[in-house]
């Protein structure tokens, strides 16, 4: 019986930790800390069954729908997943037999290239899935280097660009007014790890354009070495993260995210950069070699050059692509 005690105690206090776990995490979430950018919103599959996310613990913020009921698998540079649910909604509306049957992914350009260049396959955490994608969405220069190595198939479709920011937290604390605040010493910095997200070439190039490779050093080697600036690790998503964490004083990112923070209502905030310093990104999208359904591939890569598809882009200070 004393044992019987023993361990229905420990089983409540067990219950009562999970309890207070999972209460700090929605508290965390009514902030917008954890995390900032999704919040369960983006999901197009319509029958979710049982909910089991606990943010920063168990939760796949950049994988979207229904694994093995879709009909249409889209692999997206992580670069505008928060355009991708109401890019989503409006494809659907346009095409109503795709309602709820789109599985789409957002991790960094370079990741998605290598997890289509295995096959599909992937492992995230104890979990591992194959998913033949249909479409491979990046930046021009990855998805024109996926056609020469023969996983995409032509004709790529250019459809919108995109401009360089400083995100900074609201109200811009560090004071940061330019490229060249970001070498200082004593600024801390979250930036895009350029091993395998396209926006760090970028980047360089507008830190050269601003302060000469000495700037370039002192922002991705130097500082790196000294732990003032951090490398995210899954992709530039985590720059608004860690600024709001308070882990950093401001981070390079693609101006639309900047736009994105600012729209949701989280404490963001962020910092022009000059043209004639800035960096342009090109989108492209293409039909990946071997897709399930080539027809739907091919509809959404022209759904996302359309004026529907663009309306969408423009929201978050997209361009559409002068032809």
């Amino acid at each position: 019986m004393m044992l019987l005690k023993s361990k229905f105690k420990g089983l409540l206090f067990a219950c009562a930790a999970i309890a207070f776990t999972c209460a700090a995490h929605a508290a965390d979430n009514e902030l917008g800390v954890y995390p900032p950018w999704s919040r369960g919103a983006n999901n197009p599959t319509l029958d979710k069954g049982m909910d089991f996310t606990v943010p920063e613990v168990d939760n796949l913020p950049d994988f979207h729908g229904n694994l093995t009921d879709h009909k249409l698998a889209v692999f997206v540079g992580g670069n505008y997943f928060f355009a991708m649910a109401p890019l989503v909604a409006e494809f659907e509306k346009q095409n109503p037999e795709y309602k709820g049957k789109i599985y789409y992914e957002t991790i960094p350009p370079g990741l998605v290239a290598k997890q289509i260049q295995m096959g599909g396959t992937i492992t995230v955490g104890n979990m591992t899935w194959t998913v033949q994608a249909d479409v491979y969405a990046a930046g021009l220069k990855r998805v024109e280097s996926m056609l020469k190595e023969g996983y995409v198939n032509a004709p790529i479709v250019t459809y919108a660009t995109n401009t360089l920011t400083i995100m900074v937290p609201k109200g811009n604390p560090a004071h940061i007014r330019s490229l060249n605040d970001l070498g200082k010493p004593g600024v801390r910095l979250v930036m895009p790890n350029p091993e395998f997200e396209g926006i760090g070439r970028q980047i360089k190039a507008s830190l050269n354009k601003a302060g000469g490779a000495e700037l370039v050093k002192a922002v991705y080697e130097t500082k790196v070495k000294n732990g003032e600036t951090l490398l995210t690790h899954i992709h530039h998503r985590q720059s608004p993260l860690y600024l709001m964490q308070g882990k950093a004083d401001a981070g390079v990112t693609w101006q639309s995210e900047a736009i994105f923070e600012e729209k949701v209502g989280n404490p963001i905030s962020h910092v022009a950069i000059p043209d004639e310093q800035n960096a342009t990104g090109i989108y492209a999208a293409a039909v990946v070699k071997g897709a399930k359904n080539p027809g739907g591939a091919k509809k959404w890569v022209d759904f996302l050059n359309s004026p529907s598809g663009l309306a969408v882009f423009e929201q978050y200070g997209f361009k559409a692509v002068k032809k």
